[in-house]
């Protein structure tokens, strides 16, 4: 089933997102922790793929384990770092034969290890091309839907990294809607603010897909520093900062202040008409079923998160 679909049909959505473990332990806590999130019966999962396709192998094989073994929907990652065009052609044949309904097309980041990696040598420059392709292969029948993949795309509410222009970064996004996407799903974001900015100056730049929300609840200052990191300069508001400063370094307190502030921003979010919320969870799913059993919406109320 299409993303736009399931938004169609019960928005808003509650969603997740995973990454592939590198090891057997680390995957066996992912897989006990995709169990227990399966409860809340999401709309649906994404698997993140590694810097210039790192995991390609361990995305691919665990959205067929996903798709195979339990009753989610599962939402591979794509970019465009490090691919040529017979690249990426092969992985969505191969998630077509596998009955993976939609991916998420990003542009990616290069791998660490490659300091200096050119990326010129890259098939594709942007994600709009990424999109525009995965559109022509929908074209072309490959797909046992006759509509193909569903397709969606990174925004970025507190601004893409590497573009300061904020006039061009939302040039840089209709791009990648008139190519083809199905709806957006933004990075992390702190302060609900520039989230309802964002969606304002996507309606005004004629942006009319649906937009989901990413939440990443913080359950430690150290994964804090990481988290920021990783989001190449999440932005944290003072009272934020303030309510974790307070905890003196007790990790089980920054745990429930970073709980209780996600969700905050989730009742915010629901109660301004957002079409979904995907929740980042680490591979761990505490912090998430705590969360979204306070939501009160669907099967959710009715699932009592455990220790």
């Amino acid at each position: 089933m299409h993303i736009a679909d399931i938004l169609q049909d019960q928005r808003p959505t509650l969603s997740f997102e995973f990454f592939p473990p590198k090891s057997v332990e680390a995957f066996e806590a992912l897989y006990q922790a995709i169990g227990e999130l399966e409860a809340f019966k999401p709309s649906f999962v994404s698997v993140t793929y590694g810097a210039g396709g790192s995991t390609r192998e361990l995305t691919h094989d665990l959205v067929v384990r996903i798709k195979t073994t339990t009753s989610l929907d599962a939402v591979p990652h794509l970019t465009c770092v490090c691919h040529s065009e017979a690249d990426i052609a092969a992985i969505l044949e191969r998630y077509s034969k596998a009955g993976v309904s939609n991916i998420l097309a990003l542009g990616g980041d290069p791998p660490k290890n490659l300091a200096n990696y050119e990326r010129s040598k890259d098939a594709f420059q942007h994600a709009a091309d990424l999109v525009a392709f995965i559109k022509k292969f929908n074209d072309s029948g490959a797909h046992p839907d006759k509509r193909g993949f569903g397709i969606g795309v990174a925004g970025f509410p507190e601004g893409h990294p590497t573009t300061p222009n904020r006039v061009l970064e939302m040039d840089y996004l209709k791009a990648k809607v008139d190519a083809g996407a199905d709806y957006i799903c933004t990075q992390l974001f702190f302060d609900n603010h520039d989230f309802f900015d964002f969606r304002e100056r996507c309606q005004l730049a004629g942006i009319n897909i649906p937009i989901i929300a990413g939440i990443m609840p913080i359950t430690s200052a150290s994964g804090m520093r990481r988290m920021a990191e990783l989001a190449a300069g999440a932005r944290y508001p003072a009272k934020l900062l303030r309510a974790i400063q307070r905890c003196g370094g007790d990790e089980a307190a920054v745990q429930k202040v970073g709980i209780h502030y996600a969700t905050e921003q989730c009742h915010d979010l629901l109660d301004h008409g957002v079409d979904g919320i995907h929740f980042y969870t680490l591979n761990k799913s505490h912090a998430t079923r705590e969360i979204y059993s306070s939501l009160g919406i669907r099967d959710s109320a009715a699932v009592r998160p455990h220790s």
